[in-house]
C-alpha cells in the first residue's frame, strides 16, 4: 500500500484503467472471433455485419494505443480478404 496520499490515487487509477484496457482488448478478441465463426458458417450476411463491427473495434482499440497502429492495419487487411474470398 502506498504512504502518500497521490500514489494511492495514482495506483486506483492505474487499477481503473487496467480494467477497462483488459475489457476492451477481451471485447476486440470477442468481435474478432464472432468473425471468424460467421466465415467458417458460410453465412455472407451475418459476415458483412460481424465484419463491419470488428473493424469498428479494430478502429478503436488502435485509436486507444491497445494496439499498434500498423497491427490494426494488418487485421483490417486480413478480415477483409477473408470475408473477399468468401464472395
Amino acid at each position: 500500500m502506498p504512504n502518500i496520499k497521490s500514489s494511492a490515487k495514482r495506483d486506483a487509477l492505474a487499477k481503473a484503467q487496467n480494467a477497462m484496457n483488459r475489457a476492451a482488448k477481451t471485447q476486440l478478441k470477442t468481435n474478432l472471433k464472432k468473425f471468424d465463426a460467421a466465415i467458417a458458417v458460410g453465412d455472407h450476411e451475418t459476415a458483412v455485419s460481424a465484419y463491419k463491427v470488428a473493424v469498428k473495434t479494430v478502429d478503436h482499440a488502435a485509436a486507444k494505443h491497445l494496439i499498434h497502429k500498423n497491427c490494426a492495419a494488418n487485421k483490417k487487411s486480413k478480415l477483409t480478404l477473408k470475408l473477399n474470398d468468401m464472395q
